[in-house]
């Protein structure tokens, strides 16, 4: 009896370090759940669960121990790096992708196609002095502008916020908010006056249904786009990572795996696919090999 008792513990056990939990940003979900489902094709034996709850949100399960990779559209806070090393948890960080956040409107708006940076802080932050379109421009309709983006839990919130407004976290409170892009994306899609904003892949799948705006950061008006990350010419590009616990990396063979995938060449591929802009192969390479040496 004692034998079958510790052949099922051990089965139990050996099941468990099989798992791969990833969960954090809805940014870089498409692309762990791309990476994830080619990486099982060839790794059936691996148990890969992704999800998104926010960056911020994705942190708090990974310092609690609750998952083995953490996705992120920011690099971690102080107060995040300090919740794991409190919990005794040690991570590499790997930056995985470029993303083009965007701002887009509904496709029937036909009087917009530029804002400036100075232009979205008007608009989004916590005293704004943009209500109305008419606001921007007295020829545009004096209708209320529809806000929607990404819950305050959302490390794209924490950039456009720091980026836009000038301090992260800062933001005017009477938009629609939600972790869920493709939820903010249904939402400008339903409503003339709606602006929002989420990460370039978003607005790619959805084609003609949204109208990607142009943004001026001093140097004239620029299109989000692959050419313009590369090119560092868009003013709202930012870098995309994955977050991986050292420890179970050590015991889990399938999770050192699929990080060394993640970073090889054939990933780039599904990476691109996404929509999202792959880095330059030194940056994979440099990566490897900071994960490699843990």
């Amino acid at each position: 009896m004692k034998i079958i008792i510790s052949f099922i513990v051990t089965l139990v056990f050996s099941s468990t370090l099989a798992q791969i939990n990833i969960d954090g940003s809805s940014t870089v979900y498409p692309i762990a759940l791309a990476v994830a489902e080619e990486f099982n094709i060839e790794n059936p034996d691996a148990q890969i669960s992704v999800a998104f709850s926010g960056t911020g949100g994705g942190f708090k399960k990974f310092c609690a121990g609750e998952t083995q990779v953490s996705t992120a559209s920011r690099p971690i806070k102080q107060e995040e790096t300090d919740l794991c090393a409190s919990a005794g948890i040690e991570f590499v960080e790997v930056p995985v992708a470029y993303d083009a956040l965007t701002v887009v409107v509904n496709p029937e708006n036909d009087w917009v196609q530029c804002l400036s940076v100075d232009q979205l802080k008007d608009l989004w932050q916590p005293d704004p002095r943009a209500i109305f379109w008419s606001d921007f421009d007295t020829a545009w309709p004096m209708e209320e502008i529809k806000l929607y983006g990404p819950g305050t839990d959302s490390g794209t919130f924490d950039y456009f916020t720091e980026r836009v407004v000038g301090e992260a976290g800062s933001s005017r409170s009477d938009y629609f908010p939600s972790e869920d892009d493709t939820v903010l994306v249904q939402g400008v899609e339903g409503d003339k006056n709606a602006l929002g904003y989420f990460g370039f892949a978003y607005y790619l799948e959805e084609g003609k249904k949204l109208k990607g705006l142009d943004i001026d950061g001093g140097e004239g008006c620029i299109a989000p786009s692959a050419e313009t990350v590369n090119d560092s010419s868009y003013p709202l590009s930012r870098p995309l990572y994955i977050y991986i616990n050292k420890a179970s990396a050590n015991d889990n063979p399938n999770l050192a795996a699929f990080v060394e995938y993640f970073m090889s060449e054939d990933a780039r591929e599904f990476i691109g696919d996404t929509g999202y802009v792959v880095l330059p192969d030194d940056m994979y390479s440099e990566a490897l090999t900071a994960f490699q040496n843990r």
